[in-house]
């Protein structure tokens, strides 16, 4: 009897830091859409050449966007998963008060917040990327999700303004404040 050929142990693949990340094509809730069907949470980040380098040296499948305007300078994208199966990721809301973890259930909150901006308008996140290796059907690679994600929102003056006055207790919410009937 021959022994079953061993399976080749895959290299271990560090996490990766970036700061001030560009994001776009949030998806954290997991919204079924056209290019969506199975409604996996997801997000795009627009990769600065270093980082671009860096990932794709790791075997990550680094896209470059089609060249829209004569000029225009290439722009590396990767889309990261944001995946609750196993270890969940660290999703984490930053305001003025203070900073608010989200879970799975409160992911999708992410999707419409009002990210900080840089002055050339790019919504930008902190984070950590974690690749892993996969393999279905004969095929295999490397994928990526997020560990951990800091986003700060953008606060209006509003906001600033009562952002001393501390939210109401889940006791108040279900009141009911519909004025009474006038007796007449």
């Amino acid at each position: 009897m021959t022994p079953a050929p061993q399976q080749q142990k895959k290299p271990w693949i560090p996490d990766y830091t970036i700061k001030h990340a560009k994001i776009r094509w949030r998806n954290f809730g997991g919204k079924v859409e056209k290019f969506n069907l199975n409604g996996e949470r997801y997000f795009t980040i627009f990769l600065e050449p270093h980082d671009a380098e860096a990932l794709a040296s790791m075997g990550l499948n680094v896209k470059t966007l089609p060249i829209k305007e004569e000029g225009q300078e290439p722009q590396d994208i990767l889309k990261v998963k944001v995946n609750f199966k196993g270890r969940p990721p660290r999703l984490v809301l930053v305001t003025s008060r203070g900073r608010t973890t989200l879970g799975e259930d409160e992911a999708n909150a992410l999707d419409l917040a009002q990210i900080k901006r840089d002055k050339d308008n790019n919504e930008l996140v902190d984070l950590i990327l974690s690749p892993y290796w996969w393999e279905m059907n004969g095929k295999e690679g490397v994928a990526v999700s997020v560990k951990t994600l800091f986003m700060t929102i953008e606060e209006d003056e509003l906001e600033m303004m009562y952002s001393d006055i501390p939210e109401a207790s889940s006791a108040l919410s279900n009141r009911d404040y519909t004025p009474a009937e006038e007796p007449f």
